[in-house]
């Protein structure tokens, strides 16, 4: 199976346990991967035919701001089961990582596997 992926898409959004998190907005950085036979799109050359790689970076930014989220272990289940179910994947990695959060680490985060049924 072949890979489309996003490096390093930046949304920021109201994330966090602590009171004085959920006044303020975070920078998440996000890493996706998802599995895809690519030859269909790659002979056609036709973007219909397989995974856009900005329809899916908006998709993710609207799911993560929709509404204030404390955990980023819930951001990176949100996106993978969204990822699944609205586009043409068995499979997804999702890493979600958020800078600052600890003192003296440079980011701290989460990366899930998930895959249909």
């Amino acid at each position: 199976m072949d890979i489309v992926f996003i490096k390093q898409l930046q949304v920021d959004t109201v994330i966090g346990v602590y009171d004085w998190e959920k006044t303020i907005q975070q920078p998440l950085f996000l890493d996706l991967s998802l599995t895809n036979d690519q030859r269909s799109a790659a002979a056609a050359d036709d973007i219909k035919l397989t995974l856009d790689y900005a329809v899916i970076a908006e998709k993710v930014t609207q799911l993560i701001t929709a509404q204030p989220i404390e955990l980023i272990e819930t951001v990176a289940e949100r996106v993978a089961q969204m990822l699944l179910a609205e586009f043409a994947t068995n499979k997804v990695e999702v890493t979600v990582t958020k800078p600052g959060a600890v003192p003296k680490a440079q980011t701290v985060g989460v990366h899930i596997v998930r895959s249909r049924n």
